[in-house]
């Protein structure tokens, strides 16, 4: 594995307690990677705990340390750390333009809802009153464009026009400065930032975006930003396994950041490898527990705990899945009822239900967010009680049919909810021994699931459709209609335990004996030594199978 020297890449694990205290005193520039050939320091070129990238400005010295640490943070989505570190620039060079440029990127996700209007404008206001004013302290030309093209995203407008605006002025920046890594790597990002603002459902910009990343990443493995943008572009069943080598270095090369060493699972996850979505997720949060002061936001670590739930229930430690049920709750307590918190905390109540077949209800109101619906609707259905199971479906019918006006990338809109609304219906109508209209509120189902994209992170909704669906047709005794379903649904979801368990026992009723052992194998490769039912199943038909 290639490997660029820095204080702690190598052994992370080992050094979580002292991380803190790197955080605040930084890393000495490495000799190796910040020197050219003839031995002098080379402008613009750092190597630390984020990485090694090259950004050259008219600043020096400490000041321009801190840039481009800031940088490395920023690519990483560090934006705590990347805030520290360019007001310490901006400190040590009050007119230093790109600091403050930085530091303005540090207040919004790119690819969710812009949730901060006011600090990025408020930033820049730092350096000067107009546009026109701050543009006078870029002394480069480069500097002035990437200026300008901050400005284009933080000025004037809605969030979905100012980011296509930002994209193209990024776009002419990389036609302007061909070869230029930051460039290329923040142009890459604008594209990502530009798929839900442009509705593209094709592939393009994510693929473009995703081809700049890795242009850059075969020339320098250590890019922060080159890594994580490849990851976010091809975060989908199909692309995923290109990605697979950025996702097994980003971790590596930003192991200060809790997000750096969350981003492999969203690989991991499309790739079926359960027991790193669970051990990754532990490695970020423990990153952002060790970061984390009274005040701050708890998004990192509930993040990390959301995802590391769903690896936990896919590998089947329902042990470990339970005690981070626990420490959701104490999140919640510490952040005083943070929103985000909250709404996982109810996720994931869902996510166990539904996943363990453990039946189980919560009460409903107007409140109740989709994923406890859905699980309290389908237990209502399993334990005979149809009047909660309508309830649930009704609530889920009124939050399909809000409307949603955010066009960021990862948005979804109301999609779950619909799918989850049919769901329940079709499990209440085949109750009721309307099979035919179980299966066409299916149906709707899985067509409304195809519209909203590729799955990408933890199964949303809870309960998969196609997953559902093979159940039903199994139920209704359609065998090779519900392997059909089954496997779009592993497609789609590699290793899924339940689909792999639902397609095994298709396979049987079909009377398809090596297919059958086929996924029963899969399974308790999956399960290898867990005490669950599906286990005990699988190991019972492969022994038969030996007499």
């Amino acid at each position: 594995m290639h490997e660029t020297p820095h204080c702690y890449r190598r052994n992370w694990c080992s050094v979580l307690i002292v991380l803190p205290l790197l955080l605040l005193i930084g890393c000495s520039p490495s000799a190796d990677s910040s020197a050219s050939e003839g031995g002098e320091a080379k402008q613009g070129a750092w190597s630390v705990d984020v990485g090694f990238l090259e950004f050259p400005t008219e600043a020096s010295g400490p000041a321009q340390e801190h840039f481009l640490r800031g940088v490395g943070f920023l690519h990483s989505f560090g934006y705590k750390q990347a805030i520290r570190e360019f007001q310490a620039a901006q400190e040590l060079k009050p007119d230093f333009a790109l600091a403050y440029w930085g530091e303005a990127f540090c207040y919004n996700h790119p690819l969710l809802p812009e949730r901060d209007r006011e600090s990025p404008s408020e930033v820049l206001a730092k350096l000067g009153a107009t546009p026109q004013e701050r543009a006078s302290k870029a002394p480069s030309q480069k500097e002035k464009d990437f200026l300008a093209a901050a400005e284009t995203l933080f000025g004037e407008g809605p969030s979905a026009e100012r980011r296509i605006r930002y994209m193209e002025a990024m776009q002419a920046m990389h036609e302007a400065y061909p070869g230029d890594d930051e460039v290329a790597t923040f142009y890459a990002l604008s594209l990502l930032s530009a798929v839900g603002p442009m509705n593209d459902d094709t592939y393009r910009l994510a693929v473009e975006a995703g081809a700049i990343a890795l242009d850059v990443f075969g020339r320098n493995p250590d890019h922060p930003g080159a890594a994580h943008y490849i990851i976010h572009a091809f975060d989908d069943p199909v692309h995923a396994p290109i990605a697979l080598p950025a996702a097994e270095r980003f971790d590596e090369i930003a192991a200060a950041v809790s997000h750096a060493r969350h981003m492999p699972t969203h690989i991991f996850i499309q790739r079926g490898m359960w027991d790193r979505v669970s051990i990754s997720n532990d490695s970020a949060y423990q990153a952002a527990v060790d970061l984390w002061e009274k005040g701050d936001r708890v998004a990192d670590m509930v993040h990390a705990v959301d995802w590391g739930h769903y690896g936990d229930l896919q590998w089947g430690d329902r042990e470990k899945a339970l005690a981070r049920r626990t420490t959701i709750e104490s999140i919640v307590e510490m952040s005083d009822g943070a929103e985000r918190a909250v709404s996982t905390e109810g996720l994931m109540w869902a996510r166990q239900v539904v996943e363990t077949e453990e039946w189980a209800t919560r009460e409903l109101d107007s409140e109740t967010s989709a994923p406890v619906a859905l699980a309290t609707g389908i237990s209502a259905v399993k334990t005979g009680d149809l009047a909660l199971a309508r309830r649930a479906a009704a609530r889920l019918e009124e939050l399909g049919n809000k409307e949603v006006n955010d066009r960021s990338t990862f948005q979804r809109g109301t999609g779950p909810a619909k799918v989850s609304h049919h769901e329940v219906m079709a499990l209440i109508e085949l109750f009721q021994g309307s099979s035919e209209r179980a299966i066409e509120h299916l149906g709707k189902g899985v067509g409304v699931a195809k519209s909203m994209g590729p799955p990408r992170g933890s199964a949303s909704p809870v309960k998969p459709v196609f997953e559902l669906y093979g159940e039903v047709l199994l139920e209704l005794g359609r065998a090779d209609d519900a392997v059909d379903k089954f496997q779009a649904s592993l497609q789609r979801t590699p290793n899924r335990p339940l689909s792999l368990l639902g397609l095994a026992r298709s396979h049987e009723a079909a009377g398809n004996r090596p297919a059958a052992e086929a996924s029963y194998s899969k399974l308790l490769d999956l399960w290898n030594g867990r005490n669950l039912p599906g286990v005990t199943e699988a190991k019972a038909y492969l022994e038969a199978g030996d007499t």
